[in-house]
């Protein structure tokens, strides 16, 4: 049976505990609010470009070596996941899904390759495969340039033949206690809205129905837009993980805060009942002891 100095020593160290994982909420909260501003400024231009491109994407005629579907043979998969833990199920859901997809496309006789953004997902997929590329300090630094600079290489990998298509996993913001796993084909480019784009503006019928005057003409336009709209999209990717993995530590850290309290409580409880039970003894030694006596 536990002391009365254990017991405390368990208080102790469980209110420090407590302190911990309630500052880290605190900071989890704060860097939630301004991933949050970051998604918000993003994704009106990441949504208006979409629909530009998908305007543009309906003609006939419109050909571009992104939008060239290939039997997908080589794949190379985008696995976005955290730097850190502490962060619930945010990681492990990427995992799960990541090999569920691997196994899939395997079954299919295609050569899967894997690329890495987050450390957590580095660590989990080396131990287990052989990794292409691992992207480090991305998400600490999640710039336009840094995605563009990513995107830039995978559609030059995609456009030279090294790969028929590139798909990306990553956790998508939601709200702050709500993350979902997107698996998304990035490369080729689809006109068909995917299940990764949320709040996407829809296009107006008579807006898709009217005869533009294009200048200079369209092939150019598309030949501009195309790469534009993929980075663009790849960077929203970005900032929805980063977002999502602040709002999954900061529930977990919660819900961590949360339990502790709930611990203290029954240890204090414990504590009482066995100082009670301590003192209980030693009024009954000295009744006995006076009793023997007289």
């Amino acid at each position: 049976m536990a002391t009365l100095k254990d017991i405390r020593k368990r208080v102790s160290s469980v209110q420090n505990t407590r302190q911990i994982t309630r500052a880290m909420k605190m900071v989890a909260a704060a860097k939630l609010r301004r991933a949050q501003d970051a998604i918000q400024n993003s994704r009106a231009y990441a949504y208006r470009i979409y629909g530009i491109f998908l305007s543009l994407a309906s003609r006939r005629g419109i050909d571009h070596p992104l939008l060239n579907v290939r039997v997908e043979k080589k794949i190379r998969l985008v696995v976005l996941a955290g730097d850190r833990g502490l962060c619930g199920s945010f990681n492990a859901n990427i995992f799960k899904e990541a090999l569920k997809f691997i196994k899939l496309k395997e079954s299919e006789g295609a050569e899967v390759t894997i690329e890495c953004i987050g450390k957590k997902a580095f660590d989990f997929l080396k131990k287990r495969r052989e990794i292409a590329k691992y992207h480090e300090g991305i998400l600490a630094r999640a710039t336009y340039a840094n995605a563009s600079e990513i995107a830039d290489k995978i559609t030059g990998e995609y456009e030279k033949g090294d790969l028929d298509a590139v798909y990306l996993i990553y956790n998508e913001f939601k709200s702050a206690i709500q993350q979902t796993v997107i698996v998304e084909r990035l490369v080729p480019v689809s006109t068909v809205v995917p299940q990764g784009v949320v709040g996407l503006m829809r296009l107006d019928e008579e807006d898709k129905l009217k005869d533009y005057l294009f200048e200079p003409d369209k092939d150019e336009i598309l030949k501009a837009i195309v790469p534009r709209h993929f980075r663009m999209q790849f960077f929203r990717s970005v900032l929805e993980s980063v977002a999502a993995e602040h709002g999954a530590r900061m529930s977990a850290m919660e819900n961590a805060t949360k339990n502790a309290s709930e611990m203290i409580d029954a240890l204090t409880l414990q504590y009482n009942k066995a100082r009670q039970a301590s003192i209980t003894k030693e009024l009954m030694e000295i009744i006995g002891g006076v009793e023997a006596m007289t």
